[in-house]
């Protein structure tokens, strides 16, 4: 099978065998498509995974062979994600489910730039959803990044009618705003770049560019999807004093927020990671329900143009990639 390898710091189409069963309880599935993820660049761009890891999580697939408890069956269409807690240790007690350390060692295999990807018992009794009708293929790839949106949600807890300010307008920040609408928040985008800007204000969501932002803005939450560093000085100046920070999102320079800052005013600060089985559930039926709106987020591109794919997002040029595999 075909499927996109590290290979010095780029992605690079290797063949490799084909995933098998061998014996294992769970499903072969020729992945259909994979959306790229903004940790996949990071992991390639820092240097995080070694030569011969096969990236890719927001899958879609179709499978073709399976040995299962379920009802799953084969010919069926499936999304997944790619990490389970355990739901006994004490971080899942907790409520910090993507500090899980079987979350973090749990995988499909061997990763969602292949042909074929091997889904365990535990990855279909716990994350796995039939694809609903009414979403295309790459629609439905953005099951899992929703679900990372919605658990920063609910982790800020936010109360009802909250204004709530969004900074960066990415394909996570589209997702985010709508996110909190459905969750029933005041919401306001801002993003300095103005096509971005349009897209929410098109949504029915009030969006700004940042240099035009209003002084008097006084947000209850401020949830920074923006990879800037500049952005945690953009959402200390909007957020009322006693307010929330949710930060979702990893910036260069590794800058934090002001102590002081955080102290006189009495600022909330946490970050969100990643979804929870609950939080995936609540995605999907968002997006089944239409309640997220998907149109433009995406641009498609072939297994062979993956790299292309991280280079144009890395570059501004498109808002998400989508990698067409086998439809």
């Amino acid at each position: 099978m075909k499927a996109a390898e590290i290979e010095n710091n780029i992605l690079v189409i290797k063949e490799r065998e084909d995933e098998k069963l061998n014996g294992r309880k769970g499903a072969i599935v020729k992945v259909l498509g994979c959306g790229l993820c903004g940790s996949d660049i990071v992991k390639l761009k820092q240097h995080l995974s070694k030569n011969g890891t096969v990236l890719g999580h927001e899958i879609v697939a179709s499978i073709i062979e399976i040995d299962s408890d379920t009802e799953f069956k084969q010919g069926d269409v499936i999304v997944t994600s790619h990490h389970i807690p355990c739901g006994k240790c004490e971080y899942c007690k907790n409520g910090n489910v993507s500090m899980c350390r079987h979350f973090k060692e749990t995988n499909i295999k061997p990763g969602g730039f292949s042909e074929y990807v091997f889904v365990s018992e535990e990855h279909l009794k716990n994350v796995a959803y039939l694809k609903p009708k009414n979403l295309s293929n790459a629609e439905a790839a953005f099951y899992e990044p929703l679900g990372c949106c919605i658990r920063a949600v609910k982790r800020a807890a936010l109360r009802q009618n909250s204004t709530v300010l969004v900074i960066g307008l990415g394909s996570i920040g589209i997702l985010m705003a709508q996110a909190l609408k459905a969750f029933g928040m005041n919401v306001i985008g801002c993003d300095l770049i103005a096509s971005r800007v349009k897209i929410l204000q098109n949504l029915g969501i009030e969006a700004f560019n940042v240099l035009d932002m209003c002084e008097s803005i006084n947000a209850d939450g401020v949830f920074m999807t923006s990879g800037s560093d500049k952005a945690i000085d953009t959402a200390l100046k909007y957020v009322r004093d006693g307010g929330k920070i949710l930060v979702f999102s990893s910036t260069p320079n590794n800058f934090g927020y002001a102590n002081n800052e955080i102290y006189y005013r009495e600022l909330t600060v946490l970050g969100s990671y990643s979804p929870s089985p609950a939080d995936l559930k609540d995605s999907l039926e968002l997006l089944a329900q239409k309640e997220v709106k998907l149109n433009g987020l995406s641009t498609e591109y072939p297994l062979e143009q993956v790299q292309k794919a991280i280079n144009d997002t890395v570059d501004n040029k498109i808002m998400k990639a989508y990698i067409n595999i086998g439809a």
